[in-house]
């Protein structure tokens, strides 16, 4: 028998107003694998890409390169650049003509996508500087060749292309699935890896059983308050989840979220700006839903893979994540990814690659894209695939947007109602937090106490109490009660992971005090020397 709740999200099913998907998606044949041949496990997840997105085998390319994530820049042309080069024109996947300049580049192309596995090297290091350069470039961005290796990629058929600096990303921003634009020089690139074989191919399989049910749950955005222009970005995802009825818990103070954060039923994560892993993916027991997309704004977010504790994509990749983006070096903020971007492009119903690749502004540079590049997370957002029960709720606050986005006042009572005839946690939950961003807050404290009443585990309980406290806390006179309310709740829940995350935002509203000073030792006194008889002491 359906739940009560699962048959108020099939009523909804079938509504008009959702987002249309884009057309003419990516397809296996528009996509080619490549492996390091050296490297037994590479070969290996290779096939097994290629089994789970049906690719043809003739579109799996193997070759010999050095076995390190770091490569200099003559073992990166002599080791994959050219051999893919001569591989693409043996395989008659392009064309290649020399155009006005006299330069030799793509005019047709029949590959869409370049996806590397573990194994292929990662990063190009940067040419050693002449031992007579007296100092560094004037410009930082200009005078720099090292890059990623995926970024590199995306243009290796342009012979004579520039290795210093960056390249211009023509889909920036582009509405068109790659497939239907007229670029045939670019190449998107991808790759699958992680800090071990077995996350690997978990992010093969997770993407692909999710696109049959779509990617449902809560969103979880960390403002940083850092620089203006990142700060938007994550502010623009706030926004749009409102419209579309995802449940997104937002934290805007200084710091990110603390240790343990009670980051339950996570589904999407964008945060910035710690160097490490930390907060809510310190707990052990955390773990993202299944297809989770999740990424951390870090100038060095994915500066190595193999190391889960350190830097930030293998570590949320560790932690369940699906789909990561990342950075190998130092990008500067207006030439990474834009969160903003990526987010609207997977709702609309772009494939992994393309959403990332339409929020990168330039290629030969610094930024890499790990997962399924076919992985459509939102596919089903419109709720026509199959359903879960462990989805309902969610897919309930979906059709909910669907039906009445353009009556706010109607979708919060009918979701009010909802909640209170289904004992929800996850809708009242949901209700306080648009209560939030309508400023009511007020109205949203009312709500954040019913659902920690609906909810049965202490984590979603301690997590409505954190909401009621970062109410407080924003207020003018807040820090007082907010101090107050974290003491007891501290008490109340005891010994719970979670509760480090009350300690966290204790040290911060009330250091404790520092330790007391130790008095520097004396130093040591060396006694005379003893007089010896007969002999006269001349000190």
């Amino acid at each position: 028998m359906l739940s009560r709740m699962r048959r108020f999200a099939l009523l909804l099913m079938g509504l008009s107003g959702l987002t249309p998907l884009m057309g003419a998606p990516l397809g296996p044949s528009e996509v080619v694998v490549v492996f390091n041949s050296e490297v037994a496990d590479s070969a290996k997840l290779a096939e097994i890409y290629r089994d789970a997105r049906k690719i043809p085998a003739a579109n799996l390319i193997g070759l010999k390169m050095p076995v390190t994530a770091d490569i200099s820049r003559a073992d990166y042309i002599s080791t994959i650049q050219n051999p893919l080069r001569l591989e693409f024109d043996k395989r008659r996947f392009w064309q290649r003509a020399k155009d006005s300049n006299g330069d030799i580049g793509p005019v047709a192309n029949k590959i869409r996508v370049l996806v590397m596995m573990r194994g292929v090297p990662l990063r190009i290091l940067a040419v050693p500087a002449a031992k007579d350069a007296k100092e560094a470039p004037a410009d930082p961005i200009g005078g720099r060749d090292d890059a990623a290796v995926d970024s590199e990629l995306a243009l290796f058929g342009i012979e004579g292309a520039p290795i210093k600096g960056v390249l211009n990303n023509k889909y920036f921003k582009s509405e068109k699935s790659i497939s239907e634009a007229d670029m045939p020089s670019l190449i998107l690139t991808a790759r699958i890896d992680a800090a071990s074989m077995a996350t690997c191919e978990r992010m093969i399989h997770d993407a692909v059983d999710t696109e049959a049910v779509g990617l449902w749950g809560r969103a979880y955005v960390d403002i940083a308050n850092k620089y203006p222009e990142g700060d938007k970005w994550l502010e623009e995802i706030v926004a749009k989840n409102l419209k579309v009825g995802i449940p997104t818990v937002v934290d805007r103070f200084n710091d990110t979220f603390p240790k343990n954060y009670p980051m339950t039923e996570a589904a999407l994560y964008y945060g910035w700006y710690d160097w490490n892993l930390s907060g809510p993916f310190l707990n052990p027991k955390f773990r993202f839903r299944r297809g989770a997309v999740a990424m951390h704004l870090h100038s060095f977010s994915a500066q190595q893979l193999t190391n889960p504790t350190q830097n930030w994509s293998a570590g949320l990749l560790e932690k369940g994540a699906a789909v990561t983006i990342g950075n190998v070096n130092e990008p500067y903020l207006q030439l990474t990814h834009q969160f903003d971007t990526i987010h609207a492009r997977l709702l609309a119903g772009f494939t992994w690659v393309e959403a990332a690749w339409s929020a990168m502004p330039v290629t030969s540079w610094q930024g890499v894209v790990l997962g399924d590049p076919l992985y459509r997370p939102f596919l089903h957002f419109d709720g026509n695939g199959k359903h879960l029960q462990a989805d309902s709720e969610f897919l309930a606050l979906r059709q909910a947007a669907i039906r009445w986005g353009d009556k706010p006042e109607e979708m919060r009572k009918q979701l009010q109602d909802a909640s209170e005839r289904m004992k929800s946690g996850t809708l009242s939950e949901a209700v306080g937090l648009r209560l939030v961003e309508d400023a009511n807050t007020g109205g949203a404290a009312v709500w954040f106490r019913n659902a920690r009443d609906h909810y049965p585990k202490p984590e979603d309980k301690l997590r409505q109490d954190l909401n009621l406290i970062a109410i407080q806390r924003a207020a003018p006179s807040g820090k007082v009660p907010a101090i107050q309310a974290l003491r007891e709740a501290k008490t109340h829940y005891g010994q719970l992971p979670e509760t480090d995350a009350l300690s966290g935002w204790l040290d911060i509203l009330d250091p404790p005090a520092p330790p007391p000073a130790v008095p520097a030792a004396a130093p040591p006194v060396t006694p005379p020397p003893a007089k010896t008889p007969g002999k006269t002491n001349k000190h």
